[in-house]
């Protein structure tokens, strides 16, 4: 199963916030912004912080999708 974060950037557009306000919100590296991007792991720290900084659930900001074979 791979993980996409599509989710995550539909709700960043809906509530108005950029890559920089999340990034400074979250208090996380701009690298993690870029492993966002590309679909990329980021830890379970990570993914925590998105929330408390979204007021949102895991499930509001990511999805498990097949992989092709």
């Amino acid at each position: 199963m791979a993980i996409c974060y599509d989710r995550l950037f539909h709700l960043m557009i809906d509530k108005k916030i950029s890559n920089a306000q999340l990034k400074e919100k979250a208090g996380f590296s701009a690298n993690i912004i870029t492993r966002l991007k590309r679909n990329e792991y980021v830890s379970i720290e990570s993914i925590e912080k998105i929330c408390r900084a979204m007021g949102c659930g895991v499930d509001d900001i990511l999805e498990f999708v097949p992989e092709e074979e």
